[in-house]
């Protein structure tokens, strides 16, 4: 390609003052190194210099160097000169701004690499260690812990709540206070297999707010496939009274202190529910004294038998109820003087009846309660204390006139 080909005889001098000032233009925006394409024929190659004014020298890819008018070339970003991206004002593009590294610095507008500047101490920990698991941990053993924050101050010290996870899943847990029917919020997170966290802290005026409280929880593995387990949902009933007395804090595996545990789930068994309602008590103390009182005068009673034969009833809660999780003493002893009243109301008009209530000798609080009783309400009957030979000192005669 010639210059003087381009450069033709014949343009008037408006045509030629145009050419020259795009020249200068195009000129202005190329450098040494640039890579151009030919606008008016295939190929192109490398800026290796300028000629004048509006002369660009381009070496192609056989190393021979032309002259080409600066009108005809076009500075491109790729070695593939036939397909290349320009922009519209055949301006070289600007590379994308690329993000310094996090390991630079700005200096005086340039990124520097600062590696060896930061001390290792002061870097942040990226590391995470696997979770541990125990041979044993599959089923899920959770439990709610209170401890002691002073215990030779016991009349004074606070108490942390800890929700203690021993086994092998995560637990993502919500902590509540149950009032009446409503919850409120306490704390939520993820305990890691395994260990324990920190839940909240509570003085003495805080107690009442916990004499109730729900935990729920579902339990996962990360990065590996486990075995489902179901989402738990426990109501517990905190005697408050126990954080008054140091004995009731106990040695814990979990603690270095004496520490007052609730279990929330023990290997995969969920304890009955600790909250109990007062209707559904009533209900349930109903249809268990109907139940006790039908099978105990069916073993020992029959309709022909004699009305003054001696009537058996065992108060011990362990006969009564199947399980007694979860209720107070209060609780039990209420249960026990329904089956009590029951038992009396179903033999009021038998006169001469005798009935011996076994209730134990403990503390006496069972058997005072139903001397109130008989005192009160059942003012036809007379009592007295159940042969000793027989019954040893924990039972008590009554008898119907």
């Amino acid at each position: 390609m010639k210059v003087t080909s381009l450069i033709c005889t014949g343009q008037n001098e408006a045509s030629y003052f145009f050419i020259v000032t795009k020249c200068y233009y195009r000129l202005k925006n190329m450098k040494i190194g640039d890579r151009v394409r030919f606008l008016s024929d295939v190929g192109g190659g490398i800026i290796k210099g300028f000629q004048g004014k509006n002369i660009v020298l381009v070496e192609d890819e056989d190393g021979f160097q032309m002259p080409v008018l600066a009108t005809d070339v076009v500075v491109v970003t790729t070695d593939d000169y036939n397909i290349a991206k320009v922009d519209t004002m055949g301006r070289n593009q600007k590379p994308q701004a690329v993000a310094a590294p996090p390991s630079a610095k700005a200096t005086d507008n340039n990124y520097e690499a600062d590696e060896e500047d930061i001390d290792p101490a002061d870097r942040p920990i990226t590391y995470k260690p696997k979770p541990e698991e125990r041979a044993d941990g599959d089923k899920l053993s959770v439990f709610l812990s209170f401890v002691p924050v002073d215990p030779k101050e016991f009349s004074k010290t606070t108490f942390e709540c800890y929700l203690v996870n021993d086994c092998n899943y995560f637990i993502h847990y919500i902590y509540l206070s149950k009032e009446n029917n409503t919850y409120q919020l306490r704390a939520q997170g993820v305990v890691e297999p395994n260990t324990k966290v920190f839940v909240e802290e509570l003085d003495h005026s805080m107690l009442n707010a916990i004499e109730r409280v729900g935990i729920q929880f579902v339990a996962y593995k990360e990065d590996k496939p486990f075995l489902l387990k179901q989402p738990v949902s426990v109501d517990l009933r905190i005697d408050t009274t126990k954080f008054f007395k140091f004995h009731t804090f106990r040695e814990s595996l979990f603690f270095d202190e004496p520490a007052l545990e609730f279990t929330i789930v023990k290997d995969d068994v969920l304890p009955r529910s600790f909250s109990v309602n007062p209707q559904e008590l009533q209900k349930a103390m109903i249809e268990k004294n109907d139940n006790t009182r039908v099978e105990r005068q069916q073993a020992r009673v029959s309709k022909k038998s004699n009305v003054h034969e001696v009537i058996e009833v065992d108060l011990h809660a362990h006969e009564l109820l199947e399980t007694t999780s979860g209720m107070s003493a209060a609780d039990i002893k209420e249960y026990q003087l329904g089956v009590f009243r029951k038992t009396l109301d179903a033999h009021i008009k038998h006169k001469g009846q005798r009935i011996v209530f076994i209730h134990g000798k403990g503390e006496g609080v069972l058997r005072n309660a139903m001397i109130q009783e008989l005192k009160h309400k059942y003012k036809n009957c007379s009592f007295q204390d159940a042969s000793f030979q027989q019954y040893g000192f924990g039972a008590t005669m009554v008898i119907v006139h």
